[in-house]
């Protein structure tokens, strides 16, 4: 009698996968070789995850190459060398190039941020608009589509 009004419970198990190791405010992370400080990335907070870190107000430098590049964000994820920014961002180079848009991927191995919607890019007086910006910091390379350029041309001195 006993079985037929007590019913066993039907207990359901949870698996959490992505449990976050920790959580900071104030984040500051360097990333060190043997030339000396290669990457520094901070935020006003971060959670670090097994295989990643997600920072909020996100600020970016890359000093693996030639020249630095610096990128700023509202928030982003940096996971296996690669950083995924969102919103606000503006992308710095040291020799003064710069570019902003909403959302963007920087490869730390290959040193190529892409975007797939519209941007501003511009150096000095020089500007360009346009749409999915794939720029190349080591090869100071850009490819986009949907192109308008405002450029002033330098005249040669003889």
């Amino acid at each position: 009698m006993i079985l037929f009004l007590f019913k066993p419970l039907d207990i359901t198990q949870q698996k959490f996968s992505d449990v976050p190791l920790f959580s900071i405010s104030y984040f500051r992370m360097h990333e060190l070789n043997s030339k000396g400080l290669i990457t520094l990335m901070n935020g006003d907070t971060a959670t670090k995850y097994k295989d990643r870190y997600t920072v909020e107000k996100m600020n970016y430098t890359d000093k693996s190459r030639k020249y630095l590049a610096n990128m700023q964000s509202n928030s982003g994820i940096y996971k296996d060398d690669i950083v995924y920014l969102d919103g606000d961002i503006v992308y710095t180079r040291e020799d003064g190039l710069t570019f902003e848009t909403q959302k963007a991927v920087y490869n730390k191995k290959t040193t190529i941020a892409t975007t797939d919607g519209d941007y501003v890019l511009y150096k000095g007086s020089n500007r360009v608009k346009g749409e999915e910006l794939k720029y190349n910091n080591s090869l100071e390379r850009v490819e986009s589509k949907n192109v308008v350029v405002k450029y002033q041309l330098e005249e040669r001195s003889r």
